[in-house]
């Protein structure tokens, strides 16, 4: 068989000397047989005559030889193929059309499979991918759905949970590299040893960490990536056991990871041994994850998702029955929850991508509806060469094959051109903020995209002939035969069939306009929702402090130097420090402890947001004041315990009480009378994670003194526009160390705008999808209409005749339309109900059914619609009798 297969193919490659060979092996028979026949006493020329005769015809001989080496296949093909090419030159309108609907329909498609391939479909770039799972702790009752996992979490499962093979944490952060005077913000990890052995994927060169190098004394090491090392060292081979410095300590270069290498959707540059105090492992520390320590781990070959989740909630109760927050922790709904890696990092993002692809594929639905109108029509004017064809012996297969063959070959060409349209989609999504979305730096264009677009094409095609081929072998011979003479119409069955495709095109716009109406309402819903303060006019930007260098005192002094030489920058308002801004990214949440607040039954510790604050950042901020007073600088520096809480807070726990004057802890008991807070302020509640946010968790702001942590914002008010600032801040801060730069300086309307991307990039593709959808009915329409009208030109023609007037023939196609509105908006009002259904998980605040929304979609439906019958109609009208009567 193979070598059959392979003669084949070097026939095909090399036709022009099979053709040759061939007719010089048969001249060579002949003339032997000849030169034969003269040995026998023939003559010469009877010889050759016999010869010929006997041999019978050459083109005869030759196909019989074509057929046996199977080319007679292949000849058909191509005598098809240039009989499509031939007609679809034929009529370049038609021609034009199909091929911009494909290639919009086919590039829409595949711009958005290319999001939905890159973070839905294709695992992880790690061995056995699908055995990668993320643990992390819920507390549901308190407000706190995820809360990542703690160091004391690991070091207790770690070794003890026969379902996995591994176990590892990691923090994500940022720390400063570089020598100094030329520091830069880097992305890392902070990993520990058995991060890699987890992945199933380590350095190419050097080694992993060990478990000896996971203290602050011993942890001076690092692994680089690859584009670091290439960046850095230049791919210098031997750069294991050179010097790279880490918030100016010294770390040896230990590994380098390998190109492929990439965790999620992090861009880390070095990996770093996640250090650790025996004090930060005690079970007091069980529940402190914060949402900042992440926790994966390698399911084994013969153990399942199920089985590890029974293990780690065996092992959580075990644990819990000496812990004395036990009680509290259970009343706060808590569980460890055992997830596949890769599902958990898409979670988010997974119902607003399968929308869009049900978006695509209705714009794809409604192209193809179009089309196959379109090449009905088209099949109905070659009704009679068709029946000629069948006539004089053409073979119903023949007549199915050269449908089939013409039908793909136009989606081919189709999918070719909607390669580019989905290049140029995919480059408009990178522009929207594509690379934002989980996994969404893996979203490109290649091989594998281009293939599963031209099968798609090739299918398409297929599917197209038989509704093609099914018209054409039902006909009546001799009924076809005599169409053009009588001029009648077309079969009912056709009729009603095309007929049907249209109402069904209305049917998907609508549904796809209605879709496109709820997201853009719910976008401009969460666009109206205040953020809690003035986000105008504020520049914010990130400041990593070493711990080698600034100790508690230190950061305070930093920090208070930067308040006072920013406040005196020309067009600053306000300034002031935070340790985690709003729309930063960083949503964790910790207990506060009321004093005097006795939880109620079936009521559960609360977490809330909680922030350090310095300088005036109140005020930068715009927040508004509620009641007491904001709180200074000062305030770091005294010994008595304040603190200001949100409006959220307050009404939670003195809903008829003022907050003034209030004590409170930071944590989930109660300490001395020293270590309380008192509110000194009320302000107004803030946003924090995002403008959806529905569930008030409340605020707590403790002076920058009490609440130091690895990083601050700088917030800054200014009467400049906001980015003009940034070069001014950044020279600021190096004027107060050299070696701190400045990173993420973004204005708090950017946080906020970045915020919206999953919501706004749906919106606008929904948008753009209706309006080619639009485009497409009102071509669907208006081709039928106008086929209809040349259909019936000779009974219009003697209708005028015998006194119809222009306005009666005018109405007659009008009322066609109506009918074809009629009946898709009813099933588009019944798909746009099931849409809006699918589509809440999505939605903010819009219900299902919108009835502005309803009508909307519907007057511009009917809009599209007459518009598509204008035409049609007038023509109709214009038709003259005596022309008609005088062409029959």
């Amino acid at each position: 068989m193979f070598k059959r297969f392979r003669s084949l193919l070097r026939v095909l490659t090399r036709r022009r000397d099979f053709e040759d060979g061939m007719t010089e092996e048969l001249r060579f028979h002949i003339e032997q047989y000849a030169d034969d026949l003269v040995r026998s006493g023939m003559s010469t020329d009877k010889a050759a005559r016999h010869a010929r005769m006997e041999f019978g015809s050459l083109d005869s001989v030759k196909g019989d030889c074509r057929e046996e080496r199977g080319l007679h296949l292949f000849d058909e093909f191509r005598r098809e193929l240039s009989y499509a090419v031939r007609l679809l030159r034929k009529t370049p309108g038609f021609t034009v059309t199909a091929l911009l609907t494909l290639a919009v329909c086919l590039g829409a498609n595949l711009t958005i499979f290319a999001v939905i391939d890159s973070v839905l479909l294709r695992p992880l770039p790690f061995p056995e991918p699908d055995r990668l799972m993320t643990i992390f702790n819920t507390y549901p009752k308190a407000g706190v759905g995820r809360d990542g996992s703690s160091l004391t979490n690991y070091y207790e499962r770690r070794g003890h949970i026969s379902a996995f093979t591994s176990l590892a944490i990691y923090r994500y952060g940022t720390e400063i590299v570089g020598e100094a005077g030329s520091t830069e913000r880097e992305q890392t990890m902070r990993v520990s040893p058995d991060f890699f052995s987890t992945l199933g994927l380590g350095p190419v060169i050097g080694r992993t960490f060990t478990d000896e190098e996971t203290t602050s004394e011993t942890d001076h090491v690092a692994i680089l990536s690859d584009t670091f090392w290439r960046q850095r060292y230049n791919s210098d081979p031997n750069v294991i056991g050179r010097q790279v410095r880490v918030n100016s300590v010294p770390r040896t270069v230990i590994g380098v990871l390998p190109s492929a290498f990439r965790f999620l959707s992090s861009d880390t540059r070095l990996f770093l041994p996640l250090a650790s105090r025996p004090e930060d492992r005690t079970p007091l520390q069980r529940h402190s994850g914060g949402n900042v320590t992440q926790m994966i781990a390698r399911l084994k070959p013969d153990a399942t998702l199920t089985q590890a989740q029974s293990q780690i909630d065996a092992q959580n109760a075990a644990m819990e029955v000496d812990d004395p927050q036990a009680k509290m922790i259970a009343d706060a709904g808590f569980r460890s929850m055992v997830v596949s890696l890769h599902a958990d990092h898409v979670a988010a993002i997974r119902p607003t991508l399968l929308l869009l692809q049900a978006g695509a594929i209705a714009l794809l639905l409604i192209g193809a509806v179009n089309l196959v109108n379109l090449l009905l029509i088209r099949a109905s004017g070659r009704v009679k060469e068709l029946a000629v064809r069948q006539a004089l012996g053409a073979s119903r297969g023949y007549v199915v094959s050269e449908v089939v063959v013409e039908t793909t070959l136009l989606t081919l060409v189709g999918g070719l051109l909607g390669l580019a349209v989905g290049a140029g989609g995919i480059h408009l999504l990178r522009v929207l903020g594509a690379e934002r979305l989980p996994l969404g730096g893996r979203i490109a264009f290649d091989a594998r995209l281009a293939l599963v677009a031209l099968v798609a094409a090739i299918i398409m095609g297929i599917v197209f002939a038989v509704p093609i081929a099914w018209l054409n072998l039902r006909r009546h011979l001799g009924n076809a035969l005599q169409s053009e003479s009588r001029g009648g119409t077309s079969g009912r069955a056709a009729q009603i069939l095309r007929h049907s495709f249209i109402v069904s095109q209305i049917a998907l716009a609508f549904m796809l306009l209605a879709g496109a109406g709820l997201l853009g309402l719910s976008l401009q819903r969460v666009m109206a929702v205040s953020p809690g303060f003035q986000s105008d006019h504020v520049l914010t930007g990130q400041i990593l402090l070493p711990w080698a260098t600034y100790p508690d005192a230190a950061r305070l002094t930093f920090v208070e130097s930067l308040v006072d030489k920013t406040g005196r920058m020309p067009g600053v308002l306000a300034a002031g420090v935070v340790d985690n801004v709003p729309f930063s990214g960083n949503s964790g949440k910790s207990a506060a402890t009321v004093k005097g607040h006795i939880l109620r039954p079936g009521e559960s510790v609360r977490g809330h947001y909680s922030y350090g604050v310095s300088g005036d950042y109140f005020r930068a901020m715009g927040f508004s004041l509620r009641a007491g007073r904001f709180l200074t600088a000062d305030d770091s520096r005294r010994s008595e315990r304040v603190c200001v809480v949100d409006e959220d807070f307050a009404r939670y726990y003195w809903p008829n009480a003022s907050a003034i004057g209030q004590q409170l802890w930071d944590g989930s008991e109660a300490g001395k009378d020293l270590e309380a807070f008192t509110v000194v302020g009320v302000v107004g509640g803030a946003k924090q994670a995002g403008l959806t946010e529905e569930q008030a968790q409340g605020a707590v702001y403790y002076p920058y003194a009490f609440r130091i942590g690895d990083s601050v914002f700088v917030a800054v008010r200014t009467s400049l526009p906001p980015e003009s600032l940034g070069l001014a801040l950044q020279k600021v801060v190096r004027q107060i160390d050299s070696d701190i730069p400045v990173n993420d300086l973004r204005s708090m309307d950017t946080r906020i705008a970045d915020s919206l991307v999953a919501r706004r990039s749906p919106a606008l593709l929904a948008g753009l999808f209706s309006g080619i959808a639009l485009l497409l009915t009102a071509i669907g329409t208006y081709g039928v209409l106008s086929y209809a009208v040349a259909q019936r030109r000779r009974e219009i023609g003697l209708r005028m005749a015998l006194g119809a007037q222009p306005g009666q023939i005018r109405s007659q196609f009008f009322y066609l339309s109506l009918r074809f509105l009629a009946g898709g908006i009813i099933l588009g009002v019944i798909g746009a109900w099931l849409t809006g259904q699918a589509m809440q998980a999505v939605l903010f605040h819009v219900p299902a059914l919108n009835l502005a929304i309803l009508v909307g979609a519907a007057c511009v439906m009917g809009l599209v619609s007459l518009a598509a019958c204008l035409l049609p109609s007038q023509r109709a009208a214009r038709i003259s009798p005596i022309e008609t009567l005088a062409e029959e």
